[in-house]
This record gives C-alpha cells, structure tokens and sequence, in this order.
C-alpha cells in the first residue's frame, strides 16, 4: 500500500499531524475510534469522504511508525 497516496503531514494541517489527505481527520483520531470499539462501517458512516482504504493507511502508518521502537511494558 502506498501510504503517502492517503496519508499527509503538513504544518498548516493540524499542527502538522497525520492526517487522512483531503480532511482534518487524524490518524490519531481513527486509532481511537477503532481501540474505542468502533467498526470500519461506523466510521465510514460518520465520514462519508473518507475510505476504507485510508482508514487501512491509518493503521499501515501507524505500524510503520512503530518499526524500530523499543517498547518496554510499564507496571501497574
């Protein structure tokens, strides 16, 4: 999947989050909705401008993000 075709980081969008191209919709934002419990259909519901293949780029972008990273588990 090519990211870049769906996903945009500009400074002059959303303080320069990633966002879906074309909106204000952040990747953050449908990375919450999906933990939250949301399905695909209800987030294409409630943005009709987006597509399932952007919502795919969210979370390829957000897996790629995390390449590399170390991640320690925290106790609670």
């Amino acid at each position: 999947m090519d990211i870049a075709k769906h996903i945009e980081v500009n400074l002059k969008i959303m303080m320069g989050k990633p966002v879906i191209k074309g909106t204000r919709i952040t990747v953050e934002a449908i990375l919450e909705k999906l933990s939250a419990g949301e399905t695909l259909e209800n987030i294409l519901e409630a943005h009709p401008h987006i597509t399932k293949e952007d919502i795919q780029a969210a979370l390829a972008f957000a897996a790629q993000s995390l390449k590399g990273e170390n991640i320690y588990p925290v106790a609670v």
